[in-house]
Formats: structure tokens, sequence, C-alpha cells
């Protein structure tokens, strides 16, 4: 039987909004809100979150996620990627005899993952090497301005600019929230961007950048829609 292991990525530094992993959001730390979803699906023989700081490891810990250790002060730097903490902590359950077939890499500001979609995501995973949660681009970005030398309006591809949005081809990017993947290749190439990567495809309206004060607003006007959604489709 395979075994996988849910990854959340935690560090105590955040510049734009302090304290952003334990803040509180629509009434519990935000931080719960993966922990709840990776716990609930039951895929994951370990749940646990990598973390340098004391605060977050014991919010976690009552939120009933392990925090075996702590993260290093190199993967906690700001120049640190997700891949570096990733490969940290393989390592470190390798060390202790512990291996997994495939992870889930959960950040802790994405209280819109639900263990549906975990499952979602890691059926999808049995046909692939990683799986990423993508959404379109809400505006075609063929359809892109730019600002010349001389502070003058352009459109950066005017050969766009009388195509039907329909006729253009659709964009996609990351969602920000989690990402599922085998641990073999991920091990080889230190990347979960591998080649054989499948899309997730998201709703615009279960998807929000965190970022700033005002991300955060639409991000839990987004979220108590989400709610209701669920209650009415009941």
């Amino acid at each position: 039987m395979s075994a996988s292991i849910a990854i959340i990525t935690a560090r105590g530094g955040s510049k734009r909004i302090p304290r952003k992993n334990i803040k509180a959001f629509c009434g519990k730390p935000i931080i719960a809100y993966s922990i709840e979803a990776a716990l609930t699906s039951g895929l994951f023989e370990e749940v646990m979150v990598s973390t340098e700081d004391a605060e977050i490891a014991r919010i976690a810990c009552e939120y009933g996620a392990k925090v075996p250790f702590m993260r290093s002060s190199e993967s906690a730097g700001d120049y640190a990627s997700t891949d570096d903490v990733l490969l940290e902590v393989l390592k470190a359950y390798q060390e202790q005899g512990r291996e997994f077939d495939s992870f889930c890499c959960l950040y802790p500001t994405a209280p819109f993952v639900t263990a549906q979609k975990l499952k979602m995501a890691m059926k999808l995973l049995e046909k692939a090497d990683s799986v990423m949660p993508v959404v379109a681009f809400s505006f075609p970005p063929q359809r892109c301005m730019v600002i010349n030398d001389a502070g003058e309006l352009r459109m950066k591809w005017p050969e766009h600019a009388r195509t039907r949005s329909q006729d253009l081809e659709p964009y996609y990017h990351d969602c920000g929230q989690f990402y599922c993947c085998r641990t073999a290749p991920f091990l080889q190439y230190r990347t979960t961007d591998l080649s054989r990567m499948l899309p997730m495809i998201m709703s615009e309206m279960e998807v929000q950048d965190i970022d700033n004060q005002d991300d955060w607003a639409i991000a839990e006007l987004k979220y108590q829609q989400m709610i209701m959604k669920k209650s009415f489709d009941r």
C-alpha cells in the first residue's frame, strides 16, 4: 500500500501581513483550513507542518497536525523556495526511516482547499507525476497594455486588437494553494514542476492571492460565498 504525506509550509516571517499564517480568517487561524482539509481527506499517513516558529507549531498541533522537527534557518529565509522546504522535510523523514511514495504540499493561507479537492488531485496523480491547481486569467493576457518609453499606452500585441475574446487561447496560472507530487521524480529533479504534470482547473471564485489586507478581505468574502453555495446546493 502506498504512503502519502501532507506537508504544510508555514514559516513565521511575513512582511506585508504580519503573522499571516496564523491570522484569524473567518473565525479561526488561516492555517487551520489546510490542516483540517488534509486530515478530513483521509489520504495521508501524516499531516505535518514545516515551520521555524514556535507559535505556529503550537497552533498547528492544536488543530491536529504534527510538527516532528523544526525548520532549519536556511529553509526559513526569504530566499528559500518551497522546493527547498520540501526537500528538507522528505530528507528528515528519510533519516527517521520513513519513506513516502507521494506527497501533497499545502500552503497555510489556502482556506479554499477542501478534502474533496485533495481527493480529486490525488486521483489525478495516479496518471501523472505532479498535479497543480490552476485558474484561467480573468482577462485575456493577449490584450494586455504596456507603457512605452514616452509614457504612452500601447497594446503589447496589436495583432489581437480585434480578435474576439472567445477566439483567444486561454492562459492559466498557479492557484497558489497546493501541489500533489510523486516523491521519486521530485527527488530526482528537485521540483514539483515535472514534465508529466496535470492541471486541476479551479473556479475563480475559489482562488485568491493573499498578499495584502485588501486581498485578505476579498478572500473572506469569497470564502463566505463558497460556504453559502455549498449549503444551498445540499
